[in-house]
């Protein structure tokens, strides 16, 4: 088994959709990126190429290629699930939280799971999301941003050499 560990930070700007797990959700401001933004899904894709040694989402998936301005974060998760496998890699289990003061996110984490679950091909209940505020401290707490971790295990068979971003 391998673990991998993901982490993101995207700030909160006006004239944005605010879009976690692929789930849009109402509030006053989203989150600016060349993407959607999606800072939990960004987290998670981090996490899993992590654990299979594939680099991270940023040479995957660069900020300046015009082909991923304002793409879903989940299209981009189905394309990190499908480098696993053809790495010989299965999702065992991902763990991910937010880090938010608003807007409340309780009710909208169902959506989320499901989301990630089914652009990985994996059951529900392997995929856990949870959120936090920060009692109003740092630049999550001030409403300045919010950022996401995610944890992960991948299960490896065989690794298929060149799939990653240090290649020679």
């Amino acid at each position: 088994m391998r673990v991998g560990f993901g982490y993101d930070v995207h700030r909160l700007v006006a004239g944005r959709p605010l879009v976690l797990g692929g789930v849009t959700i109402p509030f006053d401001r989203g989150l600016d990126g060349h993407s959607d933004a999606d800072v939990l899904v960004h987290a998670v894709m981090d996490a899993l190429l992590g654990a299979a040694g594939l680099g991270d989402i940023g040479c995957h998936f660069p900020d300046n290629d015009p082909r991923y301005a304002g793409i879903s974060s989940l299209l981009l998760l189905e394309r990190v699930g499908r480098l696993l496998a053809a790495g010989g890699f299965a999702v065992n289990n991902i763990d991910a939280v937010i880090v938010a003061q608003a807007p409340r996110l309780a009710g909208f984490i169902p959506g989320m799971r499901a989301n990630m679950a089914r652009v990985l091909g994996v059951a529900e209940e392997r995929v856990n999301v949870k959120a936090t505020t920060t009692e109003g401290l740092g630049f999550t707490g001030s409403g300045q941003g919010m950022a996401a971790y995610a944890v992960c295990t991948i299960i490896p068979g065989q690794v298929v050499p060149g799939n990653n971003c240090f290649r020679r």
